[in-house]
C-alpha cells in the first residue's frame, strides 16, 4: 500500500483495511493477512503498557514499539502516530514525524482538527505523509469530556466537515474519523478526495481501522461499543496458562520428550 494506492481504493470504492498493532508477532500475522495498513497507535499505552489514557506515552516509547512492527511488516504500509505534545508546534512536529519517517514509518497521525491545521502542513512540505485524526481525539479526552461520540448536533456536526476540508487542504492524504455518528461519516466522505478511515464511524467511509487486541478478544478491560471481536483469543490463552499450571502442580510437564539428556558414562563422573 502507498499513499497513491490510497486514493486509488477511494476512487475505485474499494475499501482500505487498517488494523492497529505494536509488536512484532502481531504485525508479523498481520502482514500475512489481506489488511493494507498498520497503526503503531498511542492507545499502545492502555493496551500493552497498562497507563489509564494515552497521554503518558512518548516518543522513545512509540519508537521502540514502531521499530518492532517495521521489523515484521514487509508490505504493509506502517503509520505510526505522534504522541501527546510531540507537536505542540510546528518546529516541533515537523522534527518529531521526521524521527518517526527515519525509524521507518511510512507516514504518521497526528490528532486534532483546526489547531493543527499548520502542522499538518509543515509536515506535509517537508515531504512526510499525514494522517489527520478528528472526532474523539483520545489525547484530549478530558476537554472532550470523557470517550463519547462527537458531532452529535449541528454546530458540532458542521464544525468538523470544516475541520475535515481544512486538513485535507492542508494536505493530509487522510482523515481518521472516530466515534462519529455515521451520516456525518458518511456525509464527510462523500465532500473529500482524500480517504476516510473510520473507527467507529458507520459504514460508509473509505476504509477502517480496529485494534488487534480488540478484534481478537485479548484485551477485555473495556470494549467500545464500535468493536467486533473476531475471536476470544484471551480466555484460550487463559486456558492454556492454567493448564501449564495445572500440569506443573501434576507433574505432567515436563514429559521426557521436551527433557535433555547426557551420556551415562559422563553422568558417572559427576558421583
Amino acid at each position: 500500500m502507498t499513499i497513491p494506492q490510497v486514493r486509488q481504493y477511494k476512487e475505485q470504492g474499494r475499501k482500505i483495511k487498517m488494523i492497529v498493532a505494536y509488536d512484532y508477532p502481531f504485525a508479523a500475522l498481520i502482514d500475512k493477512s489481506d489488511a493494507d495498513m498498520i497503526l503503531v497507535g498511542d492507545s499502545l499505552g492502555m493496551v500493552v503498557l497498562g497507563y489509564d489514557t494515552t497521554v503518558p506515552v512518548n516518543m522513545e516509547e512509540i519508537i521502540y514499539h514502531l521499530r518492532a512492527v517495521r521489523r515484521a511488516a514487509r508490505n504493509t504500509m506502517v503509520v505510526a502516530d505522534m504522541p501527546f505534545m510531540s507537536y505542540i508546534n510546528v518546529d516541533e512536529a515537523i522534527r518529531n514525524a521526521g524521527r518517526l519517517m527515519k525509524e521507518g514509518a511510512d507516514c504518521v497521525k497526528l490528532e486534532g482538527g483546526l489547531p493543527m491545521v499548520d502542522k499538518v502542513k509543515g509536515i506535509v512540505d517537508a515531504g512526510i505523509p499525514v494522517m489527520a485524526h478528528i472526532g474523539l481525539t483520545p489525547q484530549t479526552v478530558s476537554m472532550l469530556g470523557g470517550f463519547k461520540v462527537q458531532g452529535k448536533d449541528a454546530a458540532s456536526a458542521e464544525r468538523m466537515l470544516l475541520e475535515a476540508r481544512e486538513l485535507e487542504g492542508a494536505g493530509a492524504f487522510a482523515v481518521l474519523l472516530e466515534c462519529v455518528p455515521a451520516p456525518l461519516a458518511r456525509l464527510i466522505t462523500a465532500k473529500l478526495s482524500a480517504a476516510t478511515i473510520g473507527t467507529g464511524a458507520g459504514a460508509d467511509v473509505d476504509g477502517h481501522c480496529l485494534n488487534a487486541y480488540d478484534l481478537t478478544g485479548i484485551f477485555d478491560r473495556f470494549v467500545p461499543k464500535f468493536v467486533k471481536p473476531y475471536a476470544q483469543v484471551g480466555t484460550q490463552m487463559l486456558d492454556a496458562f492454567n493448564a501449564y499450571c495445572r500440569e506443573i502442580d501434576s507433574g505432567g510437564f515436563p514429559e521426557e520428550k521436551h527433557c535433555f539428556t547426557m551420556k551415562e558414562e559422563d553422568l558417572k563422573r559427576l558421583y
